[in-house]
């Protein structure tokens, strides 16, 4: 059997010129060809010449195949659903990851389908970057999207696009403006006036974080606080809580480093839930209460299953002459007095381990010699006397004798 001209002429020509130095290789060559056509054949039993079905994931509402009119953009990270890098392709009814070679694409999402697109810087790296995190609405079985982009300018990059950009403008920004274009909404990024945590950042020293560290479980992550919700990346799931399905929010645990928040939200079924996310830092409890408060979400701490004071962390106290104490007494919050209550307790275990001096053992041994005495002079009467000899002096002689 010869070697078909099915295979490509220049693959063709290396394959003639390594038989006669390796003529054992021609039989492994026919084998390889053979399974090439057959292959080949079984795909184009396959309606349309695509994959078979349990291979290729249907998007509802989206143009399939290979998107002619989409914007594209390559070498792009995804994370979510699936963790590679793919071409990005967004085209007139929906967003997709497509394979960088054969166009084929691997996942998407309609536009249609989209509650909420969000981008956000991420956490603790070096170097700037951006995840955007597509939300599918509330009730589909479309899958969450997450790739990221550097924080760089586009100069370079692979962007096919009739949306006009200077070469150094943000990667981030050209992404943002490709996006809208598509959906119908705005690409949602945190604000500094909603919220600014105080705890500084290790990765990137002077900059301002819009985030603040907790866990979810025993998974770690970041919570966001922007203009209509709240979100929790970057593990799958990832969650958006927006302000009309929160219910409450509430704070647990609140101790001298950190505390617990607690989000009760309400689903499109009446389906009620608390999610907790614990070991947030103290220095951020302020500026988040602050953004609960503003926002009018309700502050459950006053429930009686929580506790019967209400956490006021800014909690003032008017003086006598009119101007706001510091907070004290009466207008002392609940985590200010865990907190003072705290280093109270740290400043006592402090002087009893300055105080303490290890001879007073000795001393404390030696007590008991006193109550020795005291039992002696109980012994003897006021004149002396020898009480207790007296009344057992006869039964004494008799013992003796």
């Amino acid at each position: 059997m010869p070697i078909t001209p099915s295979v490509p002429q220049r693959l063709l020509a290396r394959i003639q010129l390594a038989i006669p130095k390796n003529p054992q290789l021609q039989e492994l060559f026919r084998d390889i060809t053979t399974y090439i056509e057959e292959s080949s054949a079984v795909l184009q039993l396959q309606p349309n010449g695509q994959q078979p079905a349990s291979k290729k994931r249907k998007l509802d509402g989206a143009e399939d195949g290979a998107i002619e009119d989409a914007d594209s953009i390559s070498d792009i990270s995804f994370t979510i659903p699936q963790r590679k890098k793919l071409k990005l392709s967004l085209g007139r009814t929906s967003i997709r990851g497509s394979n960088p070679i054969s166009n084929e694409t691997e996942f998407g999402l309609a536009w249609s389908k989209v509650e909420h697109c969000v981008c956000l810087p991420v956490p603790e790296k070096a170097q700037p970057q951006y995840n955007f995190c597509f939300f599918p609405r509330e009730g589909s079985d479309d899958e969450q999207i997450l790739f990221t982009v550097p924080g760089g300018n586009v100069k370079g990059a692979a962007i096919h696009s009739d949306v006009s950009f200077d070469p150094h403008e943000s990667y981030k920004d050209v992404v943002i403006r490709i996006i809208n274009k598509r959906l119908k909404k705005k690409v949602l990024e945190p604000n500094e006036k909603e919220f600014v945590s105080k705890v500084a950042q290790a990765h990137r020293k002077g900059e301002k974080a819009v985030h603040v560290k907790a866990f979810r479980g025993s998974k770690d992550g970041f919570l966001f606080f922007l203009s209509n919700g709240i979100v929790w990346g970057f593990k799958k799931p990832l969650e958006f809580f927006p302000f009309h399905a929160i219910t409450s929010i509430s704070y647990t645990s609140v101790l001298q480093r950190t505390f617990n928040l607690n989000i009760a939200i309400q689903n499109a079924d009446d389906e009620a839930k608390e999610i907790e996310f614990s070991m947030i830092d103290q220095a951020d409890f302020a500026g988040i209460d602050a953004y609960v408060k503003r926002h009018d979400l309700q502050d459950a701490s006053m429930a009686e299953q929580r506790r019967a004071k209400k956490i006021n962390v800014n909690g003032v106290k008017k003086k006598e002459d009119g101007v706001e104490g510091d907070g004290e007494e009466d207008g002392e919050g609940e985590l200010q007095k865990a907190a003072r209550e705290a280093e109270e307790m740290d400043d006592e275990d402090e002087e009893e381990d300055e105080n303490f001096d290890p001879g007073s053992e000795g001393e404390s041994e030696g007590s008991g010699s006193s109550s020795e005495e005291e039992g002696d002079d109980q012994r003897m009467g006021q004149d002396g006397r020898d009480l207790v000899d007296e009344e057992l002096g006869s039964e004494r002689e008799e013992v003796s004798e």
